[in-house]
């Protein structure tokens, strides 16, 4: 008895004993017990209530594409141009990037729960006033007021998700917002369908409202308490977060170390931020993320979601093109819950491989077809093997979602320093939705210059092309902790590729 109390005495730390393993020298860090675990329900709750405002970034894309086909109609109450169309599908991604950066700002200065209250006010605004739209300014005003919303609730909803969430929930809840955003486009495709614009725009100021009143239920994240010096409110925040199962004094105490070790304190003046901006440990993720969001984009997903209408129309696919948007949109939503699993076990990396290579592929076929389409057209033939294109449009939704659009997100959340996790996660999504805005307005220029075959085959060229970048440059951060991911990038170990041998801090 005296010897196992002896062995005991350097795994007991707040008076909890931890398990004796054979080698109790060297516990497996990399796999904690679950007995010091908090409550998995407590998280998802927190995820899902952060989480709504992404659907309003799905419901900000989706809109245009069953919106823009009734304005253009000549029964239509308000008649708009092809030029006015592109602007209306384009301007919410103008309003998008100022939100993102306004975001960033926010949230390292007032905290992620209340920048993410705040995001919730221009998004109400800007669906009524779509929604009572008299002319096409009152469109665009709404527009860029969506847009403005849909910037600032990105960052901030992916932040808090990662930094309340333990390691083995992190990559799944991290891509809940994803699972937002496709659940806001099918909402879109399925109410449009079936009714007016302007009364979908109505309706689509329900779900911010929801969100606001789900905010107030949440605390803050321990992790931004702790950096303001509050660490008894971040020790009850945790508590919220956890449950009584989880071993908070171990939990928090690690917060703090990483706090220490990484001189995390609140950046007070401008030379301060700028010096943490240029740190290796920013710019070095900073630069791989723009660079994935740039080649994510102009894989062609964003044309497909804000004009999937009129892409089933000019495919030459025989079945009704609404239903056809419709079932995109079911699949869209159901992969990326596949996605959120297939996350949590096969890492970052292999994903992106799928959606890069996929994409590509279903791109290129698509692109192979029109063409045909365009010779048919022109020999007045008939359409022919009409399935084709729309197999291709849906294995294209299909692998894109499976890694384009939740992995980068995800990342956001989890590859910069604490310090100004808020500014260049705001900025990351900046360069994403500006990434956004460039691919949907060029695309009725590119269909004018190169037809649709040739503006499809580019797409589908940039994203065979990424894969070589991804293969280079994209870390595999699954299963790491955020200090792994913050040595790595600060140059303090070579490699994330092996066994973690940090404990866990966030």
């Amino acid at each position: 008895m005296a010897d196992e109390k002896s062995d005991a005495k350097p795994f007991i730390k707040n008076g909890v004993k931890a398990t004796i393993t054979k080698t109790p020298e060297k516990p497996p860090k990399e796999k904690p017990g679950k007995e010091g675990r908090g409550k998995a329900f407590k998280q998802i709750v927190a995820a899902l209530i952060v989480n709504l405002g992404t659907i309003n970034t799905g419901m900000a894309f989706g809109f245009s594409a069953t919106a823009l086909p009734q304005l253009k109609s000549g029964n239509s109450t308000m008649t708009i141009t092809e030029s006015e169309a592109s602007w209306i599908a384009s301007l919410s991604a103008v309003g998008t990037p100022i939100g993102c950066i306004l975001s960033g700002y926010l949230m390292d200065n007032i905290g992620r729960r209340r920048t993410l209250i705040f995001t919730e006010v221009p998004l109400i605004i800007g669906w009524i006033i779509i929604s009572f739209a008299q002319n096409v300014v009152m469109i665009y005003i709404g527009r860029l007021l969506v847009g403005l919303g849909s910037g600032m609730v990105g960052a901030p909803a992916r932040v808090y998700t990662c930094e309340v969430s333990q390691p083995h929930l992190r990559g799944m809840l991290g891509a809940m917002a994803s699972v937002g955003v496709s659940t806001g486009v099918l909402i879109q495709y399925i109410i449009g369908s079936a009714t007016s614009w302007n009364i979908l725009a109505g309706v689509s100021a329900i779900v911010p409202i929801i969100s606001l009143l789900g905010m107030f239920v949440l605390p803050e994240t321990p992790n931004y308490l702790l950096t303001q010096d509050k660490t008894e409110k971040a020790e009850k925040s945790l508590s919220k977060l956890r449950g009584s199962t989880c071993n908070l004094n171990d939990e928090i105490q690690k917060m703090i170390s990483f706090k220490e070790k990484n001189h995390v304190e609140p950046l007070k003046s401008t030379r301060e931020i700028v010096k943490a901006l240029l740190a290796p440990s920013t710019l070095k993720p900073f630069g791989i993320l723009a660079l994935y969001f740039f080649i994510y984009q102009w894989c062609g997903v964003n044309t497909i979601t804000f004009y999937a209408v009129e892409v089933f129309e000019a495919s030459g696919a025989t079945l009704d093109k609404y239903s056809l948007t419709i079932s995109m949109g079911v699949l869209r939503v159901i992969f990326t819950v596949v996605g959120c699993i297939l996350c949590r076990r096969c890492g970052r990396r292999p994903l992106t491989f799928v959606s890069s290579l996929g994409c590509g592929t279903a791109m290129v076929v698509l692109s192979v077809y029109l063409y045909y389409v365009q010779y048919w057209k022109d020999n007045n033939l008939p359409p022919q093997y009409s399935w084709i294109p729309v197999a291709s449009i849906y294995l294209f939704m299909i692998f894109c979602t499976l890694g384009f659009l939740i992995v980068p997100w995800i990342m956001i959340g989890e590859v910069y320093p604490t310090q100004v996790r808020g500014i260049v996660g705001g900025l990351t999504t900046c360069v994403a939705h500006m990434s956004i805005f460039t691919v949907v307005k060029t695309f009725p220029l590119l269909k004018h210059s190169l037809n649709d075959y040739g503006t499809f085959g580019l797409y589908g060229a940039l994203s065979l092309a990424g894969t070589a970048f991804f293969y280079v440059f994209l870390p595999e951060t699954k299963g790491k902790t955020l200090q792994e991911i913050e040595d790595y990038f600060s140059g303090r170990i070579k490699s994330l590729s092996g066994k973690n041998t940090q404990t866990e801090i966030a």
